[in-house]
């Protein structure tokens, strides 16, 4: 009985196990009432619970404790056994998912479960077509990290409370569309972050250790998260359908058998990547066709806000011709929550409309507003190097 109950501080906890949907379950502690222990076991009981000067977040999956100076340790033991044997059904899995980049995705695996504190690339699965087996390969991982990982949503993730995933090794987001540039710069700061302030629901930030590695998986293939042109952290593979004939409905199910198998080889395995950077891999050994696709595929989504925001002012401003300059453009890029480089949006206008500049007077147009609030065209003049963007060049 006593296991059930501790004290982290002055606080009384219980150790509860939560049934989930998906007919697993997960340990939890709850706050419990100290007068409810007497009221439930007597005042006696309350001597026999162990008590911890706090919480602690100290991750291992080869030396784990679970009090650690006096503090409770909040990252959760693995409950695997390890056997020696074949996983055939997990080998052609990973080498599905990874493809000719293989031997990096098990080290990868072997990187989380001998170094979680090390930091490691963003994986990014994607593809545009079903059955590819993405969502498996979270469910799978989520079998071997257990309470370790978090399988969130969008919301969740650029929810300002994050306790439920701050503590985690893994955090994955299914179906993912970060597309705004503040998504992408919180990713980028996440994955190379050594703390972070925690927040719940009615109680204050808490700063702490942050280990977190992210998963990412979309059926967006070209803008499901922005990235810049010279971006390290990501590191995208496009997942093909599995082959019909190959097809395994309860193909979870067999893998998870073959755990005990796998965990074995990944715990005995040597890492065959030495780490070169603070991310252990090179870019030039986690780049990928889809990567490109995906840098690519941002551009095309600044030039389409972009081409939004003139056709709005064409016919705002009643207008066949608009003149601006780069910083006009990157001021209205970043007002639409899109924040770019003016070199970036120089060499889009001279791919896009072949534009040269000009350096002489020109006319911008804005919008005020009258004393019956109603809302006027006005003018003012600029001097400097600006483009002449035409009516015409807009008409789809």
């Amino acid at each position: 009985m006593e296991n059930k109950y501790l004290r982290i501080g002055t606080t009384y906890y219980k150790n509860v196990t939560k049934p989930l949907l998906s007919q697993d379950s997960i340990n939890i502690l709850v706050q419990w009432s100290k007068s409810e222990l007497m009221t439930d076991y007597g005042k006696d009981f309350i001597k026999s619970i162990p008590r911890y000067d706090g919480f602690c977040l100290i991750p291992s999956h080869t030396n784990y404790k679970k009090v650690i100076d006096g503090f409770y340790n909040r990252y959760e033991k693995l409950e695997h056994e390890f056997i020696t044997g074949e996983f055939p059904n997990t080998t052609a899995f990973l080498k599905h998912i990874f493809g000719e980049q293989y031997e990096i995705g098990l080290d990868y695996l072997s990187i989380l479960w001998h170094h979680p504190s090390q930091v490691l690339p963003i994986l990014c699965l994607v593809s545009n077509e079903r059955n590819t087996g993405k969502t498996t390969f979270l469910n799978w991982m989520k079998l071997i990290f257990q309470n370790n990982m978090t399988i969130n949503n969008n919301e969740d993730f650029r929810s300002r409370f994050n306790s439920d995933w701050a503590s985690k090794l893994i955090i994955a987001v299914d179906e993912v569309l970060l597309d705004k540039r503040e998504d992408s710069e919180r990713l980028k700061n996440l994955s190379t972050a050594q703390t972070y302030k925690s927040e719940a629901k009615g109680k204050d930030k808490t700063e702490g250790s942050f280990f977190g590695k992210f998963i990412l998986c979309s059926n967006n293939e070209e803008n499901f998260v922005y990235i810049d042109d010279s971006e390290i952290r990501y590191w995208v593979r496009k997942i093909i359908p599995f082959d019909l004939s190959a097809d395994n409905p309860n193909l979870l199910d067999a893998l998870k058998k073959e755990l005990p198998y796998f965990i074995h080889a990944i715990k005995t395995r040597e890492i065959s990547s030495p780490r070169k950077t603070r991310m252990w891999f090179t870019k030039e050994q986690i780049y990928t066709r889809a990567l490109a696709v995906l840098m690519n595929g941002n551009r095309t989504f600044i030039n389409k806000e972009l081409e939004q925001i003139l056709s709005d002012e064409f016919l705002m401003f009643d207008t066949d011709t608009l003149k601006y300059s780069i910083g006009d453009l990157v001021e209205k890029l970043s007002k639409h929550n899109i924040r770019t480089s003016s070199f970036k949006v120089s060499e889009l206008i001279k791919k896009m409309y072949q534009l040269e500049p000009k350096n002489s007077t020109y006319t911008k147009y804005h919008i005020s507003q009258s004393a019956t609030d109603m809302p006027i065209v006005g003018e003012t003049t600029h001097k400097g190097r600006h483009y002449t963007f035409k009516k015409a060049m807009f008409k789809n």
